[in-house]
């Protein structure tokens, strides 16, 4: 499965607005609802480097564990684009313990579900299962961290399926070669530049032994990350960590990630696409943001509730609620590098998109000039906090939010902290936050059109 900053911006987007709706019911949770005691991290290291965080949550007999590689598609070498996510695939093939094909129907058969993720910053392996059945689960992922193996018959057949998903995903899609013309633009310089699931004519050209050197490169307890959230505690898994991840030796020779920095845009840049699968046009705007874990992220976030963030926001007021648009949203999205900053919006039936893009930047101008009222500041301030509550009463969301923030090398006391940084943001904060990011020439317009008859 691929993690695209759009489809991630997206999500985070949606769990935001359907608080509006949520909140209303915080008063009614029940009583087995994560509290403040029984969800604080615990967090131990083995002695070969591997370092896990273990969030507690007592109300089932189930745990969530995610094995965390910090690598992602940015760590790349020119000419081989797609290959982490290509070895993503492989990881589920066989080992000396385990034959091809036969990882998930094991965890299937026990009861539980299975994933994996590639993102630009890290590459994370999942599964769901129920507590008595964990020691199974880390066996076999400590197996795969050191004992994969990669046949020919297993790779070749396996990069056509990473082919064919790259059409399904990208290809069939104009907004998704829309966003990887905004990309390449936006990080022009930067491995960011470069999708996730690669190129077509790099994937075609990718080997066995790519994928031998990538997971000999990268793979090793010194380079991940484990974080298991649900009904179990620091000291009932550290032992268990001790006697299985800690049999793993370190690899010793692990290249460390070094990336060139994120370079602002000199001047503006124009794209766009024209498809006939393409119902309607839509405009955006990116500009780039900030790291995860700048001293800019909250503000950030905050200012970009308030202009695009829901049914309550600026642009939804000015643009939907008057007929001009079908759809507005605006989100800021932060990664290991500088992430990025985005509005968008639908135009409605009869408006041009060059009307809804004069329209949309004149409520961000007015936004930028005035910056948030009191009660603005005060309402998305509390939804955004919300989402904590969401994510905490949720294994999987836990250990995602943990997950991200760790590999881009944020400490567990900085994750903790993010709610009093986000309680903290005033209104001059978040003015002058969005004059720094959304004013100047460092940003991407792009428009999807239909086909011209």
């Amino acid at each position: 499965m691929i993690l695209t900053r759009l489809a991630a911006a997206l999500r985070v987007k949606r769990c935001i607005a359907a608080m509006v709706t949520a909140m209303a019911a915080l008063i009614a949770l029940p009583a087995s609802a994560q509290t403040e005691d029984n969800w604080k991290p615990e967090t131990f290291t083995l002695a070969n480097g591997l370092t896990a965080v273990v969030l507690p949550d007592h109300r089932a007999p189930v745990v969530t564990h995610m094995l965390w590689y910090r690598v992602g598609s940015a760590d790349e070498v020119k000419g081989k684009s797609g290959l982490a996510h290509f070895l993503e695939h492989l990881m589920f093939k066989a080992t000396d313990d385990i034959p091809a094909g036969e990882f998930s129907k094991i965890v299937a058969r026990n009861g539980g579900q299975d994933n994996a993720a590639t993102s630009y910053d890290y590459t994370t392996y999942h599964f769901r299962i129920a507590k008595d059945r964990l020691p199974q689960m880390m066996r076999m992922e400590a197996d795969r961290m050191v004992h994969l193996k990669l046949d020919e018959q297993e790779v070749i057949p396996e990069l056509s399926v990473v082919r064919e998903e790259r059409r399904q995903t990208v290809e069939s899609s104009p907004a998704a070669i829309l966003d990887e013309m905004v990309s390449a633009q936006i990080y022009a310089g930067h491995p960011y530049a470069i999708p996730i699931i690669g190129h077509m004519d790099e994937l075609a050209k990718l080997t066995r032994d790519d994928a031998v050197d990538w997971y000999r490169t990268w793979y090793g307890p010194e380079n991940a990350i484990l974080v298991v959230a649900g009904d179990i505690t620091a000291a009932e898994l550290k032992p268990l960590a001790e006697n299985i991840y800690g049999a793993v030796p370190r690899r010793g020779d692990l290249k460390a990630r070094k990336w060139p920095p994120v370079q602002a845009l000199a001047k503006s840049v124009e794209l766009s696409h024209a498809d006939p699968k393409v119902s309607q046009a839509s405009w955006s705007r990116t500009w780039l943001g900030v790291a995860m874990g700048d001293g800019d992220a909250e503000a950030l976030q905050v200012g970009m509730e308030i202009l695009g963030g829901g049914r309550v926001s600026r642009l939804y007021r000015e643009l939907n609620e008057q007929g001009r648009a079908t759809m507005s949203s605006g989100y800021s999205m932060e990664m290991e590098a500088r992430g990025i900053v985005a509005i968008s919006a639908t135009p409605a039936p009869g408006v041009s998109v060059a009307a809804i893009e004069a329209e949309a930047m004149a409520v961000t101008s007015k936004f930028l000039r005035e910056g948030p009222t009191a009660q603005e500041l005060s309402r998305a301030k509390k939804m955004i906090a919300a989402s904590a509550v969401f994510t905490r009463d949720n294994q999987m969301s836990l250990a995602e939010w943990y997950g991200e923030r760790l590999t881009a090398g944020q400490t567990v006391a900085q994750i903790e902290g993010w709610e009093d940084r986000i309680r903290a943001v005033t209104a001059a904060d978040v003015m002058r936050t969005m004059n720094r990011y959304l004013v100047g020439t460092n940003y991407v317009d792009a428009v999807l059109l239909p086909e011209a008859k």
